[in-house]
């Protein structure tokens, strides 16, 4: 999927394929949002006026090439962890299977949106380094960045709990939510701030 055209994968995104979904959708995005960090480094280092920061940017501009790689991994392997799902739905309510696949298919649908959910919150705290750290020629797009990614983060939320929801072992399903729960404000509130602070600035 990650090898699509972005006109190839929008048109399968809005098309009744099953897959890519919104799970994949959020990845693509928050690849972009880190993607858009790494920029504001590449037009930060080599230049006198942040000598004293390239060292820590260069470090950030390596961990954000590390996540975009992985962010984009996560767009197949949301589509290959769906997919089972969608076609779990078609058991008949009577086989005595259906409980158990489903069960199975559901937590591992849950899985790379949490996975994503992860590695956005990571993106978001580069992007708050590169938006106090970096050129201020560039500010706009770490701003943008973090836009990017507070979008993904809520999406990969949701794409979490509609499956924990469904399930049947609600002790892991809790354990779930409660660690989205957690964190979920905390990261929403400090992509906002990133944003906040570049459009203060501008």
């Amino acid at each position: 999927m990650e090898n699509r055209s972005l006109k190839e994968f929008t048109e399968l995104l809005a098309s009744p394929a099953p897959v890519p979904g919104g799970g994949g959708a959020c990845a693509a995005v928050s690849s972009m949002g880190i993607a858009l960090g790494d920029m504001v480094g590449e037009f930060t280092v080599g230049k006198k006026k942040y000598a004293q920061v390239e060292a820590e940017i260069r470090e950030y501009m390596a961990k954000s090439q590390q996540l975009r790689q992985e962010l984009l991994l996560c767009i197949d392997q949301d589509a290959a962890n769906f997919e089972p799902l969608s076609k779990a739905y078609g058991i008949p309510k009577d086989d005595p299977s259906r409980d158990a696949v489903m069960e199975q298919c559901l937590k591992d649908a849950a899985s790379v949106p949490l996975k994503i959910f992860d590695l956005t919150m990571q993106a978001i705290d580069l992007l708050d380094e590169f938006a106090h750290k970096g050129s201020r020629l560039m500010i706009s797009d770490a701003a943008t960045g973090a836009a990017f990614c507070r979008g993904a983060l809520q999406g990969a939320a949701v794409n979490v709990k509609v499956n924990t929801k469904l399930m049947k072992d609600r002790a892991y399903a809790e354990e779930l939510n409660a660690y989205i729960d957690s964190h979920f404000t905390v990261y929403s509130e400090k992509a906002q701030a990133v944003f906040d602070l570049v459009y203060q600035e501008l």
